[in-house]
């Protein structure tokens, strides 16, 4: 018996599964199925986090529904996933906030900073709030650059802890292959599966929908959102260095390094989550973790506001609109902070630790 009933049923489809291999040549979950006779809580956590979610093991497998196997590996592995991340959160009183209602209090969280941010201006002078204001530092006339490096310092730092001390407990559990270690070439070689998003594609044919045609738009806007958030994080800490090193303030020219990075990533972070809603709307439901619902939309709705608002700030950044405009984005990134340790965030830190495993087993069975 398994900690969960879901993590129960993912061991009896591993177990049907291992006795079929028609799969094999998939994706990387299931050779590193093979390699196990007998799955551990750890080792189907493992599994469910190396799962890309593509389909195209439902739709090859002969044993999928309405057979009376009633293998379903995409959805067990979902669901199983989804329960990873509550099961190795930190501090655990949090790990359940967003599960079901992310999108709600992701949207309040965002909303609520921005009105604080609001308040804070207009407590010290209202006239500041749409006002025009032009050149370095016009930022800062809103919130002082110490107050509001101090909050957002706060927030990510606690989010940077909760993430560390989470991916810890998974690691401990997901155990260590038998003459293996975190190499370099391991390390290496899942920095190219995550960044090629090499099993994010069915086998080469690409992710099913619920017309069973294969394509690759799911790849693409993952490559469009998770590019679009580093160069924006590559904006941010270039801006971070000018303003310490260089004794540079915000905001920069159009053609300054940070504002080319920000630009580019704010487009990534744009178009990218709206391919991935549309997409996630035509995915065949039986594929599907409806229960997580809620937590996936509102990662999707953060990343989407934050890149929209962020455009918006710098199209009018000399405008009445920029101090409301600030505001927002700020609210929002504060929000994305505080909820990437229990949100949908934290797949990409889980399946980078499980690319890792897989490939510190590939190299100890070579």
């Amino acid at each position: 018996m398994h900690g969960t009933r879901i993590l129960d049923e993912a061991d009896r489809l591993m177990t049907v599964c291992n006795s079929c291999r028609y799969c094999e040549g998939l994706c990387a979950v299931f050779p590193a199925m093979e390699m196990r006779r007998a799955f551990s809580d750890g080792d189907l956590n493992y599994l469910a986090n190396l799962c890309h979610a593509c389909g195209a093991c439902y739709v090859d497998c002969q044993f999928s529904p309405p057979h009376e196997f009633n293998v379903n590996v995409p959805k067990t592995l979902a669901v199983a996933r989804a329960g990873s991340y509550a099961a190795y959160a930190w501090p655990k009183v949090l790990s359940g906030a967003f599960a079901r209602n992310g999108l709600v209090l992701s949207i309040v969280v965002a909303i609520s900073m921005a009105a604080f941010i609001l308040g804070f201006a207009a407590l010290n002078d209202s006239c500041v709030l749409f006002g025009v204001h032009t050149g370095p530092g016009a930022f800062y006339r809103l919130m002082p650059h110490n107050a509001m490096a101090a909050l957002f310092s706060a927030a990510f730092l606690f989010a940077i802890l909760a993430l560390v001390m989470s991916v810890r407990a998974f690691w401990r559990d997901i155990g260590t292959p038998i003459g293996g270690h975190a190499d370099g070439g391991s390390i290496f070689q899942a920095i190219r599966d995550a960044g090629e998003l090499r099993y994010l594609d069915g086998g080469g044919v690409g992710c099913y929908n619920e017309d069973d045609k294969p394509t690759d738009r799911r790849k693409l806007f993952h490559h469009l959102t998770f590019y679009g958030f580093l160069l924006c994080f590559a904006a941010t800490s270039v801006a971070t260095l000018y303003h310490y090193l260089l004794g540079r303030e915000a905001p920069y020219p159009w053609w300054d390094l940070p504002v080319v990075l920000g630009t580019l990533g704010g487009i990534g972070l744009v178009v990218g989550p709206i391919g991935l809603f549309a997409v996630k709307m035509r995915r065949d439901p039986a594929l599907l973790d409806e229960f997580s619902y809620g937590m996936d939309v509102g990662f999707i709705a953060m990343l989407f506001l934050t890149g929209l608002t962020g455009m918006l700030l710098l199209f009018l950044r000399e405008t009445w609109a920029m101090g409301p405009l600030l505001a927002l984005h700020l609210g929002a990134v504060f929000a994305l902070f505080i909820t990437m340790p229990y949100g949908k965030f934290v797949h990409g830190i889980y399946r980078f630790a499980a690319l890792v495993r897989y490939a510190q087993e590939r190299r100890t069975a070579a």
